[in-house]
């Protein structure tokens, strides 16, 4: 029997409610992921490990809490972390890739990385065989540069050249890679920029020569060109479902499609309120779809809450191959509720972050949260939207899952003073629970 192979596709910055399956505006701009949707399950309580980019990352690569790492604590990680030998992914440090490489399986990365520079740290490091992509958090789509004017679009480890649409290019490099591995088992990485700022389609050349290599992602932007650029993306993701078909890959493939965190100005995370950087549910609730035709029916719903981290542990389960004993991972297997999709799975879901002092728990239908000192506690089956504030109400509820979360936080390193808080975008206009 032919081992699976993994294709784990991550939008950045998407908001819940941007495809067309969870609840976008008609027309949907997402009529592949739609149909990749219907072919296989859709996670209606599919949560990122963090409402910050490179945290989620951490999470996702490793299948542990990313608080278990030190470069995690960077909410998140940018360019001042260049040159050191701290912030960053440790190469020392077992990844879903380096696990599969190990067991026979080709690795790629294609898209961003996000998780420490060079010399220290990178994707040829940690498990992937090939990388093509950025390694900071924003570039341009078209100049390829980050936040300081750099070029940051990279073959390997040199610099790559040549123009396009990044998005286009992370597409076609997944394609390319598809194609030369199709014989052979394989994990593959599709990190699309898309649809962060700076926000810019495919038709948007020109804009980008006249700002040349200032990345400013305070200028321009609409929900007509986020649209867009979401459109765009779901256009490679439908490439990328094709080569699979092509290359007779696709039975045997479990793809994988999410983003790293809620979303940000110009996104929908309707019925939610928050967005990336908050706790609420709009920075943690993320669109969660999986396509496996040999392991998933078609047509499934599934209303249990999974985490990021639980994805690794899934895959190496479905490809055999055990996690690092040193290593232990935090995610759980999600094979019982890809056969059924009502299957409990009976564990809490934690969260913290430096930014407002927030801490969050999921536990069933009920969610604690904290921000700023002040306590609040949801029930989410009646209340998705986090507006009544019923600590009041069930005190003793809000003791357990205090003290549950202390507990939790207790078993993890903890923030360290030097580690730097960066908010990424303007949320003045975040809707915040009332206390």
């Amino acid at each position: 029997m032919r081992r699976p192979s993994f294709v784990f596709i991550l939008a950045d910055d998407l908001g819940y409610a941007d495809l067309g399956c969870t609840g976008a505006r008609a027309p949907s701009p997402t009529p592949n992921l739609d149909r990749m949707a219907a072919e296989g399950m859709l996670f209606r309580h599919g949560y990122a490990n963090s409402p910050v980019c490179s945290p989620t990352r951490f999470a996702l690569i490793t299948g542990r809490w990313q608080y278990r790492l030190r470069g995690a604590a960077e909410e998140p990680l940018t360019g001042k972390a260049r040159g050191s030998e701290v912030i960053g992914l440790p190469p020392s440090h077992p990844t879903l890739p380096s696990l599969l490489r190990d067991a026979g399986y080709r690795t790629a990365l294609a898209g961003k990385w996000h998780l420490g520079y060079p010399p220290h740290f990178g994707p040829l490091k940690s498990g992937y065989e090939t990388f093509f992509g950025p390694l900071s958090g924003g570039v341009d789509y078209f100049s390829h540069c980050d936040s300081s004017g750099s070029h940051d679009l990279w073959d390997g480890d040199q610099p790559a050249s040549g123009d396009g649409y990044l998005t286009d290019l992370i597409t076609d490099r997944a394609v390319e890679f598809i194609k030369s591995a199709a014989d052979t088992p394989f994990m593959l990485s599709v990190h699309y920029t898309a649809p962060h700022w700076p926000w810019e389609t495919r038709e948007d050349h020109e804009e980008s020569r006249r700002i040349g290599k200032r990345l400013a992602h305070t200028d321009g932007g609409s929900l007509e060109t986020y649209r867009r650029m979401v459109s765009q993306m779901d256009e490679g993701i439908g490439r990328i479902l094709a080569s699979l078909r092509e290359s007779g890959a696709d039975r045997d493939t479990l793809v994988v499609f999410t983003s790293d965190n809620g979303g940000e100005r110009f996104s929908d995370t309707w019925p939610f309120v928050g967005q990336k950087m908050d706790l609420l549910e709009g920075g943690i609730r993320v669109p969660l779809v999986a396509r496996w035709p040999a392991g998933i029916a078609a047509g499934q719903v599934s209303n249990t809450p999974v985490i990021t981290m639980d994805w690794p542990a899934t895959m190496l389960a479905c490809a055999g191959v055990p996690a690092h004993p040193r290593y232990p991972l935090d995610g759980v297997d999600l094979r019982p509720l890809l056969a059924a999709p009502g299957t409990s799975l009976d564990r809490d879901l934690y969260w913290r972050m430096s930014h407002r002092h927030q801490r969050a728990l999921r536990s069933g239908r009920w969610k604690y949260l904290a921000v700023d000192q002040h306590e609040y506690l949801f029930d989410l089956s009646a209340d998705e939207r986090e507006r009544a504030n019923l600590a009041a109400r069930y005190p003793d509820r809000l003791a357990d899952l205090r003290a549950r979360w202390l507990a939790w936080a207790s078993q993890m390193p903890g923030i360290p003073e030097d580690a730097r808080v960066t908010l990424v975008f303007d949320d003045s206009a975040i809707p915040r629970p009332t206390h």
